[in-house]
């Protein structure tokens, strides 16, 4: 896992959210190019589900990797092809059309699909939970960092 990280390892970035409809949303928008693992998911659920609204927050800061990597994600998609279909279907959408930075740079999704109905109910992101595991508690971090950066 250490390399795959490492790989993901970029600048440090501020929010990444995209709170608006994407109706004020630019497709082609080339996001900031220090954060492509961002980019990739953006445009990959953009062009495959069509969302009506798309979050994509970068949640790595809160996990023991290093800063600006891009490794932890959250992303909130509403989209009407989400209809009649039960929840694990819809996670398996995003799954699919992120298969790619699952397989290589992306550790963790957690994902919220929404109906359009069902966003206009409730227009509301639930929130992380801190971390409790993986090397967050394991002090030789840095060094297996540093390590593998050499």
């Amino acid at each position: 896992m250490l390399p795959s990280v490492l790989r993901c390892a970029r600048p440090i970035s501020t929010s990444l959210a995209l709170s608006r409809p994407l109706a004020h949303f630019r497709p082609h928008m080339d996001p900031d190019p220090s954060r492509p693992v961002e980019r990739a998911i953006r445009t990959k659920l953009t062009d495959q589900l069509k969302p009506d609204h798309l979050e994509v927050h970068n949640e790595s800061h809160m996990h023991a990797v290093p800063p600006g990597s891009e490794s932890h994600f959250r992303v909130l998609v509403v989209s009407s092809q989400f209809e009649g279909l039960p929840l694990i279907k819809r996670h398996r959408l995003v799954n699919e059309a992120l298969k790619e930075e699952l397989s290589t740079c992306v550790h963790a999704l957690a994902i919220q699909a929404k109906t359009p109905e069902q966003w206009a109910s409730n227009s509301t992101i639930a929130k992380s939970p801190p971390c409790m595991g993986g090397s967050k508690g394991d002090h030789t971090v840095e060094e297996k960092l540093k390590a593998g950066r050499e």
